[in-house]
């Protein structure tokens, strides 16, 4: 069974965000091995330097580096290719059928990803070009994720 990761920079504050990404990982069980890791985000001043800010991503990105180790590597970028919900599932469905074990989702701060994790990610991936709050990209993320092993498995739930 392909284990899945949701490896993501900060934690969900709000419980109606983790009542729904809960409610997906529910869902996914019968598909895969899911489990979001939820990393520690650098405190940074109001204003931060430029400086101050590639030091938080590179310690960033170190622990999301360490978290995913061998896993194929997804990494939510600005600058990221956009997928339909099909093309997602065709990717995890390659990897799978190729035998790759893990799969991992990166989520970075709000400042985003160091360019070492884009640089090791196997798949740039944009969810839109609108501008989402990181909470809610993580639980369009878990329906993606979702949507994508119902189209493989051809569930009913897309259409």
């Amino acid at each position: 069974m392909l284990t899945v990761r949701l490896i993501c920079v900060g934690k969900l504050k709000e419980a109606y965000w983790r009542d729904a990404c809960a409610e997906y990982e529910k869902r996914l069980r019968p598909f895969c091995g899911f489990s979001i890791i939820e990393l520690p985000e650098c405190r940074l001043p109001d204003n931060p330097s430029d400086a101050q800010i590639r030091a938080a991503l590179k310690t960033e990105g170190d622990s999301i580096l360490s978290a995913a180790g061998s896993s194929a590597l997804f990494a939510l970028c600005i600058e990221g290719r956009e997928l339909s919900s099909g093309q997602l599932s065709d990717q995890i469905n390659t990897l799978a059928v190729n035998g790759t074990s893990t799969v991992s989702f990166v989520i970075g701060s709000s400042f985003g990803l160091c360019e070492a994790v884009k640089q090791r990610a196997g798949f740039r991936l944009s969810i839109s070009p609108m501008t989402f709050p990181h909470q809610l990209a993580r639980v369009m993320l878990c329906e993606q994720i979702y949507r994508a092993f119902q189209i493989i498995r051809h569930g009913k739930y897309h259409k």
